[in-house]
């Protein structure tokens, strides 16, 4: 396994498989082909043809109470598992209006692109730098025990990108909020990628922080297990020899190694990752 091998993974899907989720006119999301059968049974909601999957009822509240409906009708069939309460707002850009929400668990389902937001926390600079590393709490639906960055989390209704940032670096990692909007916006990443319940259609807007040599992560909202302070490059290798990360984290992680110095343009790997790091924001019928 190398890096590289890694981030091909974050972008393998089969797009034929699926149709354009279509509401108001604008692309929200992918459907597969199988699901989109299964909605046929809801035809005041969808109005499926070959080329798309539509959203029929019109307005935010209509809109929201239908997807609603046929979510907790997924749920209840075992379509859609790992419920979280929280919802999360769909629209064709991250800077465009919402056209309703959805609960969080069913994004995936539907190939709705979801916004979270994450931190690299980073003590030193140069060779021996390092970072700190979060173990996930095993309670958690998605990567339970798995090894992520010291906070991130999704964006959800309501709050602007610094302010789901400074929330989630106080409910992760314990962190004051004078010294979590210390973090510098560094770019983003984004994931397109198949899995059992749908597409993993993801952008992550990362963040980099300098943290003080005495400060340690304290979590506080039970979704971290153990944090611990790890030399950049023993991060490195654990991504290159396993598994243990979050399949999300492992972009985030790249892109900061490349950003500082720690995978170097000698390496042969390099431009094929840093082009897999910034894929083109097209998505069509691909085979990838």
């Amino acid at each position: 396994m190398s890096l590289l091998d890694r981030l091909r993974a974050c972008h393998r899907r089969d797009m034929t498989l699926y149709r354009p989720f279509v509401a108001d006119a604008a692309a929200i999301g992918w459907i597969h082909r199988s699901l989109a059968d299964r909605l046929r049974k809801y035809p005041a909601v969808f109005g499926l043809t070959e080329a798309a999957v539509q959203l029929i009822p019109a307005g935010y509240g209509a809109r929201t109470k239908a997807m609603a409906d046929v979510v907790a009708a997924l749920h209840e069939e075992g379509l859609i598992t790992g419920w979280r309460d929280e919802a999360f707002p769909v629209a064709s850009s991250f800077h465009a209006p919402p056209l309703f929400e959805i609960e969080r668990a069913a994004v995936k389902a539907f190939g709705i692109r979801y916004y979270c937001v994450q931190l690299n926390g980073l003590v030193g600079s140069g060779e021996a730098q390092r970072m700190w590393i979060a173990r996930r709490a095993r309670s958690k639906p998605i990567g339970p025990g798995k090894l992520d960055q010291i906070v991130g989390g999704g964006v959800p209704l309501g709050l602007s990108l610094a302010d789901a940032l400074v929330k989630e670096c106080a409910e992760e990692a314990g962190m004051a909020g004078g010294l979590a909007r210390k973090a510098c916006p560094v770019g983003a990443t984004t994931i397109l990628a198949e899995e059992d319940s749908g597409l993993w259609y993801e952008t992550l807007f990362n963040y980099d922080l300098d943290l003080p040599e005495d400060f340690e992560p304290q979590n506080a909202d039970g979704e971290v297990e153990s944090f611990q302070l790890l030399p950049v490059a023993e991060v490195r290798r654990i991504l290159e020899t396993s598994d243990e990360f979050l399949f999300d984290g492992v972009p985030v992680i790249v892109d900061c190694l490349m950003r500082h110095g720690h995978l170097s343009p000698d390496d042969p790997d390099y431009v094929t990752i840093a082009e897999l790091l910034a894929p083109s924001p097209a998505i069509t019928g691909d085979a990838a």
